[in-house]
């Protein structure tokens, strides 16, 4: 095949393969956003396109959420992320990713009642969990137990109407809160505590966590606004590895919990929803290791060192992410009530500010990004490592439901089957054992 050029019009692209042209769709984005329409393009040259990673690849048309890396930009459903910093609940955010619009105060009254009146788990699943060695990774209970929901609730595994996908996500998102604190109690062989209807989403989750059975706990104001926070912020990223998980088997025609289990499978890799434990671990070992930021970051920058810098660049953003500023910032009023002065606030502090004051990392377009404060303020919430990742999926929930509703009822869906090229060795016999010369070369 000769070099390949495509040519830009307003509306279309022109390619051109050897002395071969043709034509292919250009979509554009109600952002502007453009995009090459290649859906026919094996069939018309029997050529692919080659793109490890997907970061170029556009896998649907979506209208929930906008990304602008440029510009640090992201918005749920046309509003800005900024928007949600004060007042904005994470219940109200939830139904703004599912629906489409902000909810009445009927409508959010009505979802808030199922997510209370849903709560509870099956006293069969409560007994599952004993099946788990303390040891178990908090993620992989999760996983498990949402796949489990699905045998007690048969009724919700084909979702044809918004109502059935409305209860079905008021299940998931309540249930995923018990699942979680379970999962915690049963780790530290404690009790599990059943949820309160009295609480709203965020103290119950935090009552099922912290709770005895001869004392409840309290979820002081700051703290509930910092997890409502948390949450919101981790609600919904466009195409990630999780979502397009979930959406990826959703298109076999998998249930919603089957799909969803995926995505907290996908989400337990630790390039994807472990990075603020690293970036927690990054900050206990300057501490312990009484090295000062400034040293950190010349080690961050001597290519000879294996030193990384956690918690700054992202994939998308090539600016500061919004959601670190607003973490930052209640990071700054929450910390010195529950923690005093929290050296490794100091520390994440110190290092933002060499950072955004460096040329080697405003050049590399290194910015802070989600993950810096999360570990610390959930950290000072009291949540363990080991269920940072729990509290980013309970979070992500609401958007993998909204990526799987709205695929779903996509007309022309297609099960995902991505292409491949194919390196392997050619057309070759097959021969019987006693003629075979031992190898000691292994394949992937």
């Amino acid at each position: 095949m000769s070099d390949t050029t495509a040519e830009m019009t307003p509306a279309n692209a022109l390619l051109t393969l050897g002395e071969k042209q043709l034509e292919l769709p250009l979509l554009v984005g109600s952002e502007g956003e453009r995009a090459i329409d290649i859906q026919s393009l094996r069939a018309r040259t029997g050529c692919i396109t080659f793109d490890p990673g997907y970061g170029n690849t556009g896998s649907c048309e979506s209208a929930i959420t906008f990304i602008d890396g440029e510009q640090g930009i992201l918005r749920y459903r046309g509003i800005p992320i900024e928007q949600f910093e004060n007042g904005a609940s994470f219940t109200e955010v939830a139904l703004l990713l599912l629906c489409g619009e902000l909810p009445s105060q009927a409508e959010y009254d009505l979802f808030s009642a199922d997510l209370t009146r849903f709560a509870n788990l099956d006293e069969g699943m409560k007994h599952q969990f004993e099946g788990f060695p303390r040891s178990a990774p908090p993620m992989a209970i999760l996983s498990a137990m949402i796949n489990s929901l699905s045998c007690f609730h048969p009724e919700l595994h084909a979702l044809d109407d918004a109502e059935q996908v409305r209860q079905a996500a008021a299940r998931l998102i309540s249930k995923v809160r018990t699942i979680a604190a379970y999962a915690f109690r049963h780790s530290r062989g404690l009790p599990y505590i059943y949820p309160d209807q009295n609480l709203r989403y965020v103290p119950n989750l935090l009552h099922m966590m912290f709770s005895q059975p001869y004392q409840q706990y309290v979820c002081p104001q700051l703290v509930r606004e910092a997890l409502n926070l948390i949450l919101i912020l981790h609600a919904d990223h466009e195409q990630n590895c999780s979502t397009s998980t979930v959406r990826l088997v959703g298109s076999s025609g998998a249930n919603l919990f089957t799909s969803c289990a995926a995505g907290v499978c996908a989400l337990w890799g630790p390039l994807h929803g472990g990075a603020n434990v690293e970036v927690l671990d990054m900050l206990e070992r300057i501490h312990q290791g009484h090295i000062s930021p400034e040293e950190y970051v010349r080690l961050a920058k001597n290519k000879d060192s294996k030193v990384r810098l956690m918690g700054f660049g992202h994939r998308v953003y090539k600016n500061f992410d919004p959601r670190a500023r607003m973490l930052g910032a209640i990071a700054e009023r929450l910390l010195p009530q529950l923690a005093g002065n929290d050296p490794l606030l100091e520390i994440a502090r110190r290092l933002e500010e060499i950072a955004l004051s460096d040329s080697y990392f405003i050049e590399r377009k290194l910015y802070p990004n989600v993950d810096f404060y999360s570990g610390v303020l959930l950290r000072a919430i009291g949540i363990p490592t080991n269920m940072f990742t729990v509290v980013f999926a309970i979070g992500r929930l609401p958007g993998w439901i909204a990526h799987w509703w709205e695929q779903n009822r996509t007309p022309g869906s297609r099960i995902g089957r991505p292409r491949q090229i194919y390196t392997g060795a050619q057309e070759r016999d097959y021969r019987p054992i006693d003629q075979r010369i031992e190898s000691k070369r292994m394949t992937s």
